[in-house]
């Protein structure tokens, strides 16, 4: 599958290929035949294509395990036009102490697609300190609280 490609450091200057091309350096041959694509800033985080990261937050300290901490969640609305479903699920990015990947996307919440009946795409996020995440649903026209669990 090709990565589409998600980058939240943009630096003046630099040539990051749109429109050129797309994902991590692919030329979009619809647009130009010739353009070099590798000389392209590459994707800051790459996420596989149609999984539709729509609401993204940060993972603050009180409330959260400190391995999170300042960890993105990515709320994945889901593919509508691909073949096989991709997406539907919120992921969670581990981040080093400068933003930056520090290994693969984990799996937080899923359970919004079963098989291939989409019960649910996730759109938006608000995390709050406390351990307390929304999740806004456009599939099921609903908000989701989702709190951590507590050890009595």
């Amino acid at each position: 599958m090709t990565p589409w490609a998600m980058s939240d450091k943009i630096v003046d200057g630099k040539n990051y290929g749109w429109p050129y091309c797309y994902g991590d350096r692919i030329r979009d041959e619809k647009i130009s035949a010739d353009y070099d694509c590798a000389t392209t800033e590459p994707p800051h985080i790459a996420l596989p294509a149609h999984v539709a990261p729509l609401g993204m937050a940060f993972v603050p300290e009180e409330g959260w395990p400190e391995e999170w901490w300042y960890d993105m969640l990515v709320a994945e609305h889901g593919s509508w036009n691909s073949s096989t479903k991709v997406g539907y699920k919120i992921i969670r990015i581990p981040l080093d102490a400068n933003g930056n990947p520090e290994g693969e996307p984990v799996d937080f919440l899923i359970g919004f697609l079963d098989g291939n009946t989409v019960k649910g795409r996730p759109v938006d996020l608000m995390i709050e300190p406390g351990g307390t995440l929304y999740v806004t649903d456009d599939e099921a026209g609903v908000v989701y609280k989702v709190s951590a669990g507590r050890e009595m």
